[in-house]
């Protein structure tokens, strides 16, 4: 497999008036990515600051929902033809859409070059989402194919839990993309730790973007957040701190580097220790009292 020239970027919060102005947006951003990336990746929900154009005005949170779901078909075709016209893969953040049934999942397409997509859908959701705007949990954990191996995607909340990133790295994810979208220091920390946790237990990369800048015409993006970085294990060959590459903290714009998949099956094989190999199979037993002599 050959090395991935990967772009994260931290996607500044504005206020599109249409769906074609945030068209216009995107295709100014990857313009700068050209020639020095193959992947490029947005944060969790980039998009949803046009609910409050498409609401009309100062939406409430069903409102500003509802009117991200009508017009997602819309702001998916967008994002299809952007990846097309910049030649690009591209993971264009998450968008809130409509699920068999009538549920509304949170769903992270990965578009080809050529405009074909996959999803993957958010399952863990946090006490927002679940409590007051009504998005629901999506499919489980996919993997996706693309020319530098497979690869996973792991959407906020849900790469701070283990059994998510587990289940795409077993299946033969190398990467895990992680878009985010958190509201304070004490979210994107949540979200850092964990997936700086993924990369260690794993011996994978995983990589992190996420929506910066204040909104307060948003229900959903009011305020952001944080800042891109890819993390990787902290044994041999990769950074002592395991970060292999960080942004400046509420900064926008790019952060590029190149990610070498053989790095991962040298580490896997010859690194200090092996969490990849060493991960317990078995279900650990409940634990009992232990008793003092």
């Amino acid at each position: 497999m050959s090395p991935l020239r990967l772009g994260l970027l931290a996607w500044p919060i504005e206020r599109p008036a249409s769906v074609a102005a945030f068209r216009t947006k995107l295709d100014h951003w990857l313009d700068q990515a050209r020639g020095q990336a193959d992947l490029c990746v947005l944060p969790e929900y980039a998009c949803v600051e046009l609910g409050a154009a498409l609401a009309g005005g100062a939406p409430d949170e069903a409102t500003e929902l509802a009117a991200m779901v009508a017009h997602a078909d819309a702001i998916l075709a967008g994002m299809r033809a952007a990846a097309r016209r910049a030649g690009l893969w591209l993971l264009p953040g998450t968008l809130p859409m409509r699920a068999p049934g009538g549920r509304v999942i949170n769903r992270a397409p990965l578009i080809d070059p050529e405009g074909r997509l996959a999803f993957q859908d958010k399952q863990a959701m946090t006490r927002f989402e679940a409590e007051r705007w009504g998005v629901a949990s999506g499919a489980p954990p996919a993997v996706f194919d693309t020319p530098w191996g497979r690869i996973g995607i792991s959407i906020c909340y849900d790469v701070e839990f283990p059994k998510h990133v587990r289940a795409q790295v077993e299946a033969g994810a190398w990467l895990i993309l992680a878009p985010s979208c958190t509201d304070s220091l004490h979210g994107f920390a949540r979200v850092r730790i964990g997936a700086a946790a993924r990369a260690l237990e794993n011996q994978c990369f995983v990589a992190i973007t996420p929506t910066v800048g204040l909104a307060p015409w948003s229900v959903a993006l009011d305020e952001n957040h944080g800042h891109a970085a890819i993390f990787a294990p902290p044994d041999r060959g990769f950074p002592e701190s395991g970060v292999v590459a960080a942004g400046e903290m509420d900064a926008p714009g790019w952060l590029f580097h190149t990610l070498d998949p053989a790095l991962i099956t040298q580490v896997r094989d010859h690194g200090a220790v092996r969490n990849h190999r060493d991960w317990p199979r078995r279900p650990v037993p409940p634990p009992q009292p232990a008793h003092f002599a």
